[in-house]
């Protein structure tokens, strides 16, 4: 067995925009599109270039992040193109494998695009394999903003409370899904199996089909390998129900993020609240009744079930990881990673920490974020590299 074969990150990757957002551009997309701050609220469809802008502005006022299909490629590539931008590899697959790659963790990548960019970017060490007969490339629109972004929208100005992340997207590949006929054969070798990316799919059969189609190569894993599930925003929100309910029983580690826990509760949640985070800790679980749930958030990490201790040492160095990109984006180097160790652990996580799992037990462990004054942070990627951390301390363990 090659080592690249213990380690199967799918089910898509992409080809990313990668941008920061600018106070100046962005005021006069507002001024030449004519619009208004009462626009920002809504969430509709992303159907042009203005649509997109009113989307992020929405995004940027109350410091979120999400992802959204687009109806117009167009739109992606002429947004992209009024700021500077580089491009990169993406999607929670490519990303973890990459940061594992950093970590001396080869890894295989189950593709459903593959191009030109995609070979020159992808790390030596990794092996992939593609569904795709040609060479395929639909780039995603990556939107970064810093906090204190101030963006004037007619006579109010927005000011973003923390920086955060948007994608958006128009990608027939990832639309689809095709699934590689070898992929089950290749499970029978793997040690750790990484399942995202369904998010992107907008046809119900089609989406229902390449889930039993996942469930039939499953069947080939290893009763010792290690699922883990890295849950995402869903262009059609009601299909993340289909994907759960298909791939549960199958699921070791359900993963996911503030935005989607708070989207799934449809409230907020105060995440150094022990009083709010146990009830949505609770609700949550009802709605997704994994063996073990991560939770990975801004302020701190968390696994919950009956083996959550075991996974102690994973949501650390996840966290880690994930901190290091947040300060150094992807030039960081072994010295980085060891002096962001030493960092202090925000004050706050740390208390929020201890109250809970004094409050819980032993059904949780979590994990203190670290104190993070950055000027120009990274905020592309740090939940897939949360998970490419995570998933390197399993599949050493493994």
């Amino acid at each position: 067995m090659s080592d690249a074969s213990r380690v199967l990150l799918g089910l898509g990757g992409c080809v990313d925009y990668e941008l920061k957002l600018t106070a100046g551009v962005l005021e006069e997309l507002v001024a030449s599109y004519g619009i208004g701050f009462a626009e920002l609220g809504s969430a509709g469809p992303v159907a042009s270039e203005r649509d997109l802008v009113v989307s992020i502005l929405g995004y940027v006022a109350r410091g979120g992040g999400g992802e959204h299909y687009v109806a117009s490629a167009p739109a992606l590539e002429s947004f992209a193109d009024r700021f500077p931008h580089r491009q990169t590899l993406g999607g929670t697959s490519v990303r973890a494998g990459i940061l594992m790659d950093r970590l001396g963790i080869p890894s295989t990548w189950h593709l459903v695009s593959v191009n030109d960019t995609v070979r020159r970017l992808a790390p030596a060490s990794t092996a992939y394999f593609s569904s795709s007969s040609e060479d395929t490339t639909y780039p995603h629109l990556i939107v970064q903003y810093d906090k204190g972004l101030r963006v004037a929208v007619g006579d109010v100005v927005i000011e973003a409370p923390f920086p955060n992340r948007l994608i958006y997207v128009n990608d027939p590949a990832n639309d689809t899904m095709v699934l590689d006929s070898t992929l089950g054969e290749r499970l029978g070798q793997a040690e750790v199996f990484l399942i995202s990316g369904f998010n992107a799919m907008r046809d119900k059969e089609l989406l229902d089909r390449r889930l039993a189609e996942l469930r039939e190569h499953m069947r080939q894993l290893p009763s010792s390998a290690v699922t883990y599930f890295e849950d995402a925003a869903y262009h059609e929100p009601s299909f993340s129900g289909r994907v759960r309910e298909a791939l549960l029983d199958r699921i070791d580690i359900y993963g996911l993020n503030e935005d989607e826990l708070q989207s799934y509760l449809d409230r907020s949640v105060d995440l150094l609240s022990v009083r709010e985070t146990v009830a949505a800790l609770a609700d949550v679980r009802t709605l997704i009744p994994a063996p073990t749930l991560v939770l990975h958030t801004k302020y701190w990490a968390l696994a919950v079930g009956d083996e959550a201790s075991a996974y102690a040492s994973a949501l650390d160095m996840g966290t880690v990881m994930a901190a290091t990109r947040y300060v150094h984006g992807d030039a960081f180097t072994e010295s980085d990673v060891a002096a962001l160790r030493t960092r202090p652990r925000r004050r706050s996580a740390v208390e929020f920490a201890a109250a809970l799992e004094a409050r819980l037990g032993a059904s949780v462990r979590c994990i203190p974020g670290f104190s993070l004054d950055v000027a120009n942070p990274t905020t592309v990627g740090l939940g897939d590299t949360f998970v490419g951390g995570f998933l390197s301390a399993l599949a050493k363990d493994a």
